[in-house]
């Protein structure tokens, strides 16, 4: 019988909720909480012989994590990997993403389900990913979905858009039957006839973002600094890239009233730096924040600021940031953060 693996995060797995999502990652026998309808549905064709969880703060932040979760699925040799679903959580959809590439690097074939607005689906490349609803409150829905598409893979068959397939599928040269400028006038006579989503070459999608809401009372709110701005202590020790940047850092700044020249400097390679160098508060606005503490403006200021150069990075990077660092700032307390751009 076909041995599945089933990758879900701290909730899913019993663990709780928020409260867990430090937790490493871990293994259980057998199938766990939406594993057991998923098994079923695979109609006695294959069995989950284990189910690995991770937190997902710990996942979505831990150096080396998906290869931590990978190692634990090798221990079962599995035929298939399934991975989530995981809705639109962005931290638990990055843990699925990124364990399905190191997985299917490794050989191991691999189904990842998540809802196609979580910011996760890029960073999957071209591993299948089945569309799933938008919350768990979908999870019925979402799992008659995926467990068809988990026994096509079985099966050895490529997953398409009517499986429910979404994201970037992988490239491949074929020979069409039409010719190019044939193609070229159906795609015009499509236009013509109103049909104005027609395309050989679909759109990048664009993400719409829903703005949060206001923070009512600023002087009972710990706040962050953080940047794109490449600052980072003078001499640049830890090498953050000054152009498409594939990490963050981070630093403190606790007893700290500015960031004094000399001491700390930009690397960014998108402008001149002369004068951000002069005065790095330009780009980090340190002596502001601090005076807005003092003020009782704000409540406190958090104790480091996180950064990276934001220069020609890739969306898939800049996405994997934002969610990093909102897991990070969740985890330490802050309720805001003043986000400096160049």
């Amino acid at each position: 019988m076909t041995r599945i693996v089933h990758y879900v995060n701290q909730f899913f797995a019993g663990l709780g909720g928020e409260d867990q999502a430090g937790v490493g990652p871990d293994v259980k026998e057998g199938a766990v909480g939406p594993g057991r309808p998923l098994e079923r549905s695979l109609e006695g064709e294959a069995a989950i012989v284990a189910t690995v969880y991770c937190g997902d703060d710990y996942a979505a932040s831990a150096p080396g994590a998906a290869e931590e979760i990978l190692a634990l699925v090798q221990r079962y040799e599995p035929d298939l990997l399934v991975a989530g679903p995981a809705f639109g959580s962005g931290r638990y959809g990055l843990a699925c993403a990124r364990l399905g590439v190191v997985a299917s690097i490794a050989g191991i074939p691999v189904v990842v389900a998540m809802h196609e607005d979580n910011p996760a689906v890029d960073e999957a490349g071209t591993i299948p990913v089945i569309a799933s609803g938008a919350t768990s409150r979908e999870m019925r829905a979402s799992l008659e979905k995926l467990g068809p598409a988990m026994l096509k893979v079985i099966a050895g068959k490529s997953l398409t858009v009517s499986d429910g397939r979404i994201g970037r599928p992988a490239r491949s040269t074929v020979v069409d039957e039409k010719t190019a400028a044939e193609r070229a006038v159906d795609l015009v006579l499509a236009r013509l006839s109103g049909d104005r989503d027609a395309t050989e070459i679909p759109l990048p999608r664009f993400d719409r973002i829903t703005p949060a809401q206001p923070i009512e009372d600023l002087s009972a709110t710990t706040v962050a600094l953080v940047t794109e701005g490449a600052v980072v202590p003078f001499g640049n020790p830890e090498g953050l890239e000054s152009a498409r940047a594939t990490r963050w850092l981070r630093y403190p700044i606790e007893g700290k009233a500015a960031l004094a020249a000399g001491d700390y400097m930009s690397v960014h390679g998108g402008f001149s730096t002369v004068w951000a160098n002069e005065d790095p508060c330009r780009i980090l606005p340190l002596d502001a924040a601090r005076e807005l503490e003092q003020q009782g403006t704000i409540g406190k200021l958090h104790s480091e600021y996180l950064v990276t150069a934001g220069n020609g990075t890739s969306v898939v990077n800049a996405r994997r940031f934002g969610i990093e660092w909102a897991a990070e700032l969740r985890k330490a307390g802050v309720q805001a953060a003043v986000l400096t751009s160049t």
